[in-house]
């Protein structure tokens, strides 16, 4: 497959439309189904939307899929914290050379991880809540918030019965600073619906999927889990389930509507 033309950004972020944000506002999004709520978003925020994915769980590779059917030139956004599986890494080729799509990889501060570990040790994320906090911060969490300073929505695979952390997951949310969409098409499907969406489409998905490990992240903080396991509870195993997030879909105070 050729790849897609070039996505010219806009030079700076514009305000959201009222009228989307209303729609937003009003929950009237929440009925629609994940390929509706998708076109939804294309139609109106691209190209300054992009889906992240971790190229961990199959709900990013379903999202890609579906996107892409909708608009090719669809983009997709990949945090490197630079401790990913080569599993993972081998996946984002793959993708790459299937849709002939662009993955934009995005990498944290090469300086503050490096005064991270000079301090913390290589391991540091081991040793308590706060240090695997400041590990994930300076990996993820804000290497994310400097990317999505230039668009004005990304998507999302989270899912409501993924744990407790994720319960009160809505299908279109505006962030705290009243600028950024977060959409998630999938906020109401079961683990279910995502295998069969990935059966029938033929998905790729990361290979570790196979040998237990139903959700990848970085490679010391994932484990296998025996069958029927929380899916998520191989992710910082060691630590209680209610603060197993690394801080992207967290902490996020959203403005007076109460969205």
């Amino acid at each position: 497959m050729p790849a897609s033309a070039p996505i010219e950004l806009r030079p700076e972020r514009k305000s959201i439309d009222s009228g989307l944000l209303d729609d937003v506002r009003r929950g009237r999004l929440e009925g629609l189904g994940a390929p509706e709520l998708l076109t939804w978003a294309i139609k109106n925020l691209h190209p300054r939307l992009a889906l992240s994915c971790s190229f961990g769980n199959p709900e990013g590779l379903v999202l890609l899929d579906m996107m892409h059917r909708i608009e090719p030139a669809s983009r997709v956004y990949v945090l490197d914290t630079g401790r990913l599986p080569q599993a993972t890494y081998d996946l984002i080729d793959r993708v790459r050379d299937r849709y002939g799509k662009d993955v934009e990889v995005v990498f944290p501060e090469a300086r503050a991880v490096s005064a991270m570990v000079r301090e913390h040790g290589m391991n540091l994320f081991y040793e308590s809540l706060e240090k695997r906090q400041l590990c994930c911060r300076l990996r993820k969490v804000e290497p994310n918030r400097r990317y999505l300073a230039e668009l004005d929505g990304h998507v999302t695979g989270l899912r409501r019965e993924q744990g407790v952390t994720r319960r009160e997951v809505r299908k279109a949310e505006l962030e705290s600073d009243g600028r950024l969409l977060k959409i998630n098409p999938l906020a109401d499907w079961s683990d279910d619906d995502v295998w069969r969406y990935v059966r029938e489409h033929d998905v790729a998905v990361n290979r570790l999927h196979a040998e237990g490990y139903p959700s990848v992240g970085c490679a010391p903080c994932t484990r296998a889990v025996a069958p029927g396991d929380d899916p998520r509870s191989g992710r910082w195993w060691w630590e209680n389930a209610d603060t197993r997030e690394c801080g992207l879909h967290v902490g996020e105070e959203k403005d007076g509507s109460g969205i």
